[in-house]
This record gives structure tokens, sequence and C-alpha cells, in this order.
């Protein structure tokens, strides 16, 4: 019996007579006349390796099987184009940035570094040491660093990157540092300057809602040098910011700026070192694919002295148990915080739930003073409420996801995070990490409705069994596949039409391999048998970066 293909169709193809049996004939009319032409793009010896299709072959596969094994075989093979020129791409970003000839070579003064670190009202632990090993070799080479730092929530990647941006303040160079939210740069900066004010270190913020007379000042003071170092947003990549020796990026990444997005912050130096710090952990599948381009470090040592946090999930009819619970806890002198999901598309309409929900809130616990954080408040508004949680003046905060980055407040212990079911598990885990920072026992509460599906059943029962970062991403990733958990166009990975990044470890691990081998002899292309890679490629990527980079 006959395979027979199906096209996906719609009213405007099939009013122009174009259903599924017309582009049948149109494709099958194509392979018969065109189909010797189309160009092979990958080389013999892979081909061979793998034992992969042709190219024309697996077109006419694709299209028209004899087998369903046929259809397998096409599908591995374009399987395999795709990943491989994807590592062919990040293979060629390393390469440059490991020949970018010469690289800023940092003579970093010690003394002042061991002067900071004995500021520290802790002791830095054995991984992060470990890490600012690798970043220290990199900085001092003369070669430019272009390194990944991984650590599951409260690992201490910040405290990584502030002695790396002094690394560069200590060599005379400006470091930049590029968060996702302003309430995040914010409390990079405030950290920051409370732990240079013994010191000579000039810092500055640049956010998009700082008054543009402000603004314009700062830019003034970075672009004569008068900065040190900058903490900032995207505001930083906007044109009209220029430094006057940036020598070091660090990117405080958490799955929010592609790989392409970095480019803009890097283009403000001469080849500056760049660092990379993912707020989540990363799959490994994932950072071989959205990363391979980077040196990764992995920071997997928590601080000594955390408690680990209690994870229970419970259904909405357990709510007045779970707010005696929670009253307990403040009359023992603990914090708590409520996590509201944005319901509602508009955002107006978000900003009318999370204040319902704060009045309910206020009903329920009269005794105690309730807080609301949400993302529709200005900086100065965030900033007021979350300095008035951080001195105990608040005692339970009602907040919207503005909190999952970044902010310590070592005295809250309890999160009652509500419709957990409406979370991807990375956001959950990441939430959860605003409590158990100081030494008290912690407890995350997850409350769902009754009835929730299997997939958000799932979810719940991974976060209750593990806190282990690594592993809730690799259930993430599992859970939701690639595209919704990247949840951006901007990777380009979005764009992969066949791999899986989950089910397909082992090929993509192959694909770069062999990219990165083909690069090793051949880190141009020029020779005259990888012609048709390079074309290839050219026609691919030519809008993802400068060509002259390349050749």
């Amino acid at each position: 019996s006959q395979i027979i293909p199906i096209y996906p169709g719609s009213e405007t193809l099939k009013k122009v007579g174009l259903n599924s049996y017309a582009i049948r004939r149109i494709v099958k009319n194509a392979l018969e006349q065109f189909g010797a032409q189309i160009p092979e793009t990958l080389p013999a010896p892979l081909l061979e390796k793998y034992r992969l299709l042709p190219r024309t072959a697996a077109y006419r596969a694709i299209h028209f099987p004899d087998t369903p094994e046929q259809v397998q075989q096409a599908i591995q093979r374009f399987k395999y184009e795709e990943i491989f020129y994807l590592q062919l791409l990040m293979g060629i970003f390393r390469h440059q940035h490991k020949q970018a000839n010469p690289g800023l070579q940092f003579a970093i003064q010690n003394d002042f570094l061991r002067q900071v670190m004995q500021k520290l009202p802790f002791e830095l632990t054995g991984a992060q040491r470990r890490v600012l090993r690798d970043i220290y070799r990199d900085l001092t080479s003369g070669r430019p660093m272009n390194r990944l730092v991984q650590g599951d929530v409260g690992s201490g990647k910040t405290i990584v990157a502030v002695l790396t941006m002094l690394m560069a303040f200590t060599a005379g160079y400006q470091a930049a540092m590029m968060a996702p939210t302003e309430i995040l740069a914010q409390q990079h900066y405030l950290n920051l300057v409370e732990l240079l004010d013994p010191f000579d270190v000039r810092v500055a913020l640049l956010i998009g809602s700082l008054p543009a007379r402000q603004k314009s000042e700062i830019q003034r003071q970075i672009a004569a040098g008068e900065v040190d170092l900058v903490i900032g947003t995207h505001a930083l990549i906007q044109e009209d910011v220029q430094f006057a020796r940036l020598g070091l990026v660090v990117i405080d990444e958490q799955h929010r700026f592609g790989v392409l997005q970095r480019g803009n912050l890097i283009a403000k130096g001469h080849r500056p070192h760049v660092l990379v710090m993912t707020a989540t952990p990363i799959p490994r599948t994932l950072a071989l694919t959205l990363y391979g381009d980077l040196d990764v470090s992995i920071i997997d040592e928590l601080p000594p002295g955390r408690q680990k946090i209690i994870t229970a999930w419970r259904t909405e009819s357990s709510l007045p148990k779970i707010f005696r619970f929670i009253e307990e806890r403040i009359r023992a002198g603990d914090q708590a915080y409520i996590v509201y999901p944005l319901i509602e598309e508009s955002e107006k309409m978000d900003l009318k739930a999370a204040k319902a929900a704060f009045k309910q809130f206020q009903q329920v616990f009269p005794d105690f003073r309730v807080g609301l954080l949400h993302g529709r408040m200005s900086i100065k508004e965030k900033d007021t409420v979350m300095h008035a949680f951080k001195r105990g003046e608040i005692h339970i905060l009602v907040s919207t996801t503005v909190i999952e980055v970044g902010v310590d407040v070592p005295n809250a212990t309890i999160m009652l995070i509500e419709h957990a079911e409406r979370f991807g598990l990375s956001q959950l885990h990441q939430l959860r990490g605003r409590i158990g920072r100081g030494h008290k026992k912690s407890y995350c509460i997850l409350v769902t409705p009754e009835n929730i599906n299997e997939v958000a059943q799932q979810r719940m029962r991974v976060m209750e069994e593990t806190s282990d970062g690594f592993r809730i991403a690799e259930e993430d990733l599992r859970l939701r596949g690639s595209g919704e958990f990247l949840g951006t166009r901007q990777h380009g990975l979005s764009d992969l039409k066949y791999v899986d990044l989950v089910k397909d470890v082992q090929l993509i691990q192959n694909a770069r391999e062999d990219a990165f081998q083909l690069l090793k002899q051949d880190p141009q292309l020029r020779k005259p048998e990888h012609a048709i890679i390079r074309q290839r490629f050219f026609k691919l990527f030519a809008d993802k970066f400068e060509l002259a980079q390349i050749a």
C-alpha cells in the first residue's frame, strides 16, 4: 500500500486551487525536474559515518516514501544537518573569540581583592573559589574570556561576578553588568555600593526608568571614564551609551538574552572579556546548544548553614489551615511571601487582580502589616516596599513574580504560591529560592485547585521531591519541550524544525564534536572540500553577524 503525504492547507490556498493533492503534484514535478540540482550540504565522510541519506534522497523520502522507515531516515538526515550547522555557528563564535588577537591581558592587583574579600560577611565556598580561579586564568591569559557560570539558586553567583568586575577595575578597566530586571539591577547596585563603601571605586546604575537628565549625566560620566563599574538593564545597550575603557561585560542572563543579543553590549568595548551567568541551571543539551560558544564553570556547592526548604503541595480546600500556619510563624518572628500569578492578559486587569488579592490578605491577616509588590509600580515604589519588607516593617508581602529574581530577605521563611499550576518548574524553583536564605527552617507551600492536568501534577510532585535545580531543569525541559522552555524566539533555537532537545541528546553531542573537529582542521572553511559547507553556512547565518568578522 502506498504512503500518501498530506500537506497542511488553508482556505486561502484552497481558493487558488492549492489543496493537498495539488501541492503533492507540484512537489513531485519539482523533484523530478530539479531533484538532481539540489546541492548536498554535508561532507561525504559525515554521510558515511552516520549512514545518512544524501540530501536529494532525503527530500524524496520525506515527500514520497516507500516505507515508514524511509520517513525516519529522512528526518534523521535533516535533524543532523540542522544541529550540525548550529554547532558550526557556535564553534565559529568560539574560535573567533579564542583567536581574537590580542585580548586584553589584565594585570590584576591581588592585594586589593584580598582586602575586599576580608570585608565579606561570609567565607567563599570551595566551588566559588574554583570558578574564580578559572576566571582569573582567563583574564590574565591575553585571550578574551567567554565564560558561562552556572549555579543553582542561592549558590552565590553574584559575588563571583562582583569579584570579577573588581579584577577588571584593578587592571584599570571599566566593567558593566547587565541584569534582566530593574529591581535586580538595583539590588546588585545597592549591594555593590555597600561592599565598596570603604574603597575608592565609582559605581553607577543605568536603568530605563531614570529621569532623562540623570540618565544623560550618568552616560556622560561613563564615556568620560569617571565611572568604574556600571550596573544596568537593557538601557546599557542603547546606542548613546559609550564607554571609555570597557574591559569586562557581565551578563546576568536568566535565559533572557540570546547568543546574538550579547553582541550588542560586547561591541561597546574593544574585545572585552565576557562573563555570562544563568539564574537557573540549564540542562546539558540546552547548554551545549544555547551556549556552545562559551566555556562553562559550575558552582555546585551551596554556602554552609543553608537549611533545606520544606515544600508541600496542597489544594485550595487547605487554605484556612495554611493561613493559620503562616500566622503562627509570623508571631514567632518570621516573614512570608504570598505569590500571585499574573492571570489576565492586560496589565490593567493584572493590577486589579493583585490589588484584590492584597485586600483579601489584609482581611485574612488583620493583625499584621501586608505589603504589595507588582510590575506596574515605579522603581521607587518597589524599592520602598522591598526595603520595608527587608527591615521587617512588612510581615507579609503579596507579590506577582517580580520577586522571582534575586531579592534577598534572610528573615522570609515562608512562601505561599497561589495557583502554582500556572507556573513552569524552573520558575517555581526560582521563586522558592527567595526563601531559605537565613539559618531558619523555611517552607514553600504550593496551592492549586483540586483538579489540575497530569503535567501540572507532575510538576508539583517534582517540586516536592527535589530541590536540585539541575534535575528540575531537566524535568522542566522534558515536560514542556524546548520551545516553551525557552519561551522566546530570540535564541534561534525555537526555529529548530526537527531536533528535539530532550530526545536527541546523543545526536547533539555527535554533531557538536563533528563541527568542532572540522573547524579545528579548517577554522575559516577555506578548504575546497568545505566549499559547500561555507556556502550553506553563509546562507543560513548571514544575518547573524558581520560577515567580515568571520572572513
